[in-house]
């Protein structure tokens, strides 16, 4: 793909060569101890060195960026090392001993990694949305014109056609009807003019704002950085603007009689101007840092998905009861060693995996899948009665997390992915699925389809899949239903259902397994929605499925409290 100069980012740099002395491969990590750049090979030849044990090896993009060699103004012979914390001055050793007594100082290397980071941060949030949804907006204006002038023309066409048969008669008053269009047309084009400056000056001012991060980070000022960085922070909102809204011709039946009457007139709809939509910064994605473990943990995790595949037929690897409940309509893995599971009556169980009773308590909930633990270990679990979500902490502490307003919350998942909060819903003869972001703030609602159709009827039990497809089970459309992350239907798989389907789960690899109501199985799809297999499991009417770390299913059962773990894959 070509780009144009105006769109190649600032951040853009030619292609990075190791910094290993002879080596000229391709750069993709960085050490952030000795500054240097490396390749994969070098990199894990350096980490094996007993030199650079201790070091920390990142890649490139998340670098550490080194302190620009700055002598003292104080010590010319010294360069600046240190910040005081009390002068908020960048300092070197001699200071520290001489001019600072008694002060306290920081890593001035930490400090201005710090402030590089933030620098880049705000960069990104004008690149990837201020500048976008400004040029967005500006479209929308050029658009908004090109449709007033094509329904000005309209208008005077229509106008026209009505005056052509009085004839020389209505000519007069033709003419000041179109005299009035042109008036009003002027008027609504220097409204949009106006916008089109506003948005083309604020695209101006984000652009020299970025020119002005770009100048902090090459400065060796490193007192302007730190104190013109606190300063200029704050970004000015997109200004709004308004859609205009264009004129109205009303046609009439003439008579010689009645002329002014019948030529018809233009008029203004008493519509109030619609505020443009700008969507919320918080869609702005913000890179994490990951840890040197976490990495590790996914290359596993990749590593381990390459090599898994279905297994002919489950095996029976174990069982464990849950106490105080006579049936398990779904279950809750948490990585404590601990598991929470409800049956049809509302009993919501805390119990180990040898089925010791941890903790019981009674919801209004029954068949569904209402409750999920989050990343952070807490337990969620809906209250349809009351419209409200809860949380169960790790100190056993129950508070009100989410109110859903005149919704009653059925189903609710946890993203592994980013933490979200997916809640399937129902209200009347509508249901849908929201999405809250860990905070417990709305950012999303799925209802219908690019039809105008509703996807759900009653989501009985909701999942999502490794690439961020929301699955939901919806028991009255007896379906699978999922869409993609951003609400677009993908597929809807339908199965000869008995009865459901009920519960419902993805693994690692990206199947979707849901349970066939009462015939006895378990099917598994593909991320299209090919069916691949059905298994069939020991105990009559599976509900409730999970899978664990170890990436086997665990089946909960209608008619007994004993849930059966099985190994599906190989």
């Amino acid at each position: 793909m070509a780009f144009s100069k105006s769109q190649i980012p600032f951040t853009a740099q030619h292609y990075l060569v190791c910094g290993t002395e002879d080596c000229e491969r391709n750069c993709q990590f960085y050490c952030n101890d000795c500054h240097q750049q490396m390749c994969e090979q070098c990199r894990d030849k350096h980490q094996k060195s007993p030199d650079a044990k201790n070091h920390e090896v990142v890649s490139y993009q998340q670098r550490k960026r080194q302190l620009p060699e700055v002598k003292c103004h104080t010590h010319v012979n010294r360069y600046v090392d240190m910040l005081c914390e009390q002068c908020q001055v960048p300092v070197c050793s001699k200071c520290v001993t001489k001019n600072h007594g008694g002060h306290t100082f920081t890593d001035l290397e930490t400090v201005y990694a710090e402030k590089c980071g933030v620098c880049l941060n705000e960069i990104n949030k004008i690149e990837e949305y201020f500048l976008p949804t400004s040029q967005d907006l500006l479209k929308s204006t050029k658009e908004d014109s090109n449709e007033i002038k094509k329904i000005m023309d309209s208008i005077r066409a229509s106008m026209k056609a009505e005056a052509e048969s009085l004839k020389r008669m209505v000519d007069a008053l033709t003419s000041d009807n179109i005299k009035q269009v042109n008036e009003q047309e002027k008027s609504l084009l220097q409204l949009l003019n106006s916008q089109d400056k506003k948005y083309n000056d604020y695209i101006s001012y984000l652009n020299e704002l970025v020119k002005k991060f770009h100048g902090y980070l090459s400065s060796k000022n490193l007192q302007i950085l730190m104190s013109e960085i606190t300063k200029n922070l704050e970004i000015d909102p997109i200004p709004e603007t308004t859609k205009p809204v264009p004129p109205v011709f009303t046609a009439c039946q003439y008579s010689k009689e009645d002329v002014t009457k019948l030529l018809g007139r233009v008029t203004v709809p008493g519509i109030k101007p619609e505020i443009r939509k700008i969507k919320p910064i918080e869609t702005v994605s913000t890179q994490l840092k990951p840890t040197e473990k976490q990495n590790k943990q996914d290359r596993e995790k990749s590593e381990r998905k390459q090599t898994l595949s279905l297994c002919s037929s489950v095996t029976k690897v174990g069982e464990y009861t849950v106490p105080g409940v006579d049936n398990v309509c779904h279950i809750s893995l948490g990585k404590s060693g601990t598991l929470w599971a409800s049956d049809d009556k509302g009993n919501l169980i805390q119990t180990d995996l040898q089925g010791n009773l941890l903790q019981k308590i009674q919801t209004n909930g029954r068949f569904q899948g209402y409750h999920i633990f989050t990343q952070d270990g807490d337990l969620i679990y809906t209250d349809k009665r009351n419209k409200i979500i809860n949380k169960i902490t790790l100190d056993n502490t129950i508070t009100e997390f989410i109110k859903t307003g005149d919704w009653e919350p059925i189903s609710i998942h946890s993203s592994r992915i980013n933490g979200d909060i997916l809640v399937g819903m129902k209200r009347d003869k509508e249901a849908k699925v929201t999405r809250y972001n860990k905070n417990g703030e709305e950012i999303q609602n799925i209802q219908r389809d690019n039809k105008g159709q509703g996807l759900y009827s009653y989501p009985y039990y909701i999942t999502e899949n490794i690439n961020g497809d929301i699955c939901t089970s919806d028991f009255y459309k007896q379906a699978v239903v999922v869409v993609n992350k951003s609400g677009q239907h993908i597929f809807s798989y339908k199965d000869q259902w008995s009865i459901g389907p009920f519960g419902i789960c993805t693994d690692i690899i990206g199947h979707i397994l849901v349970c066939n109501g009462l015939n006895n199985k378990v099917d598994i799809l593909d991320l299209d929605g090919q069916f691949l297999s059905q298994q069939g499991v020991m105990y009559f009417a599976p509900r409730g499925l999970c899978v664990d770390d170890k990436n086997n299913l665990h089946v909960g059962h209608v008619f007994t409290n004993t849930v059966t773990v099985y190994k599906y894959l190989k």
